[in-house]
C-alpha cells in the first residue's frame, strides 16, 4: 500500500493534465550496466567537477547541510534516515542526515558530518567526502540545505539515534536510477505552482519533497554532458 503524504493545508493537488506543464521533468536516463563503487566514484567527481554549483545565501532562512552517503553491498546504495513522528519538522519523512549548522560547525561538511554521527553513527572517519551539490530551499519551511556527497569505504553498523531518526533505509542505486519509480507532480502552494518530485522506493517507502530534488541533483551528476534535465 502507498503510504498517504502528510496534509499540507496550503498546497493543493492539481488535476492530472497539470503535469503537463514542465515537460523537462521526464523521465530518468538509464546508463547501460551496473556500476561498481569505484565506477561510480569517477562518474561522481566528473560531474561535480564540470558543473558549477550554486550557492545560496538566504539571512532570512536557517542553514542546515546533509550528507548524501553511497554504500555498497555488491554495489553502490544510497542511504536515506526516517525521521520519527516526534521532530519538529518533516515528521514521519525520509531524508538524508543532517540538520542545522552550529557556531562550532566549521563548514557545511563538517555540519553534514557530525549530524550523521550523531543520528546515525555514521563516523567521519569512514566517509570520503566527493563534493557539494547546490543549496536547496525548503517550501514548506524556512530551511536552505547544503548536500555533501560522500562514499561510505567502511563496513558500518547504522545506529538510528530513536529521537530524530527512526530507522535506515539503503537503497540500490539501480533502483533509483528505474524511471518506473519516478514521478513529478504539480502542487500549489500560496497562488504558486510548483514541481514536487517523488521516487517510490518500495511499496511503502516515498521519497518526496527536497530530498527527492537532491536525489535527483545526485542521479544528475551520473548523466553524460548534455543530457536531458529531469
Amino acid at each position: 500500500m502507498v503510504p498517504a503524504l502528510p496534509q499540507w493545508r496550503t498546497f493543493r493537488l492539481l488535476p492530472f493534465a497539470a503535469f503537463r506543464l514542465l515537460p523537462a521533468f521526464g523521465l530518468l536516463s538509464m546508463a547501460a550496466g551496473p556500476l561498481d563503487l569505484e565506477s561510480l566514484r569517477r562518474l561522481l567527481d566528473a560531474g561535480l567537477s564540470r558543473r558549477p554549483r550554486v550557492a545560496l545565501d538566504r539571512s532570512d532562512l536557517v542553514s542546515a547541510a546533509v550528507l548524501v552517503p553511497v554504500t555498497d553491498h555488491d554495489g553502490p546504495h544510497v542511504l536515506f534516515t526516517k525521521k520519527t513522528a516526534s521532530v519538529p519538522h518533516h515528521k514521519g519523512q525520509f531524508s538524508f542526515p543532517g540538520g542545522v549548522v552550529e557556531q562550532r560547525d566549521g563548514s557545511r561538511v563538517e555540519t553534514a558530518l557530525r549530524e550523521a554521527w550523531e543520528e546515525i553513527r555514521l563516523p567521519a572517519e569512514a566517509v570520503e567526502v566527493l563534493g557539494l551539490l547546490d543549496d536547496t530551499e525548503t517550501r514548506a519551511t524556512n530551511f536552505i540545505i547544503t548536500p555533501v556527497v560522500g562514499i561510505v569505504r567502511d563496513h558500518v553498523d547504522f545506529a538510528p539515534d530513536g529521537r530524530e531518526i527512526e530507522r535506515v533505509l539503503e537503497v540500490p542505486l539501480a533502483k533509483l536510477r528505474d524511471p518506473a519509480i519516478f514521478r513529478t507532480e504539480i502542487w500549489e502552494r500560496n497562488g504558486e505552482r510548483h514541481p514536487v518530485q517523488f521516487y517510490q522506493v518500495s511499496p511503502d517507502d516515498l521519497v518526496w519533497g527536497a530530498t527527492a530534488r537532491i536525489l535527483t541533483q545526485f542521479l544528475d551528476l551520473l548523466d553524460p554532458p548534455g543530457a536531458a534535465v529531469r
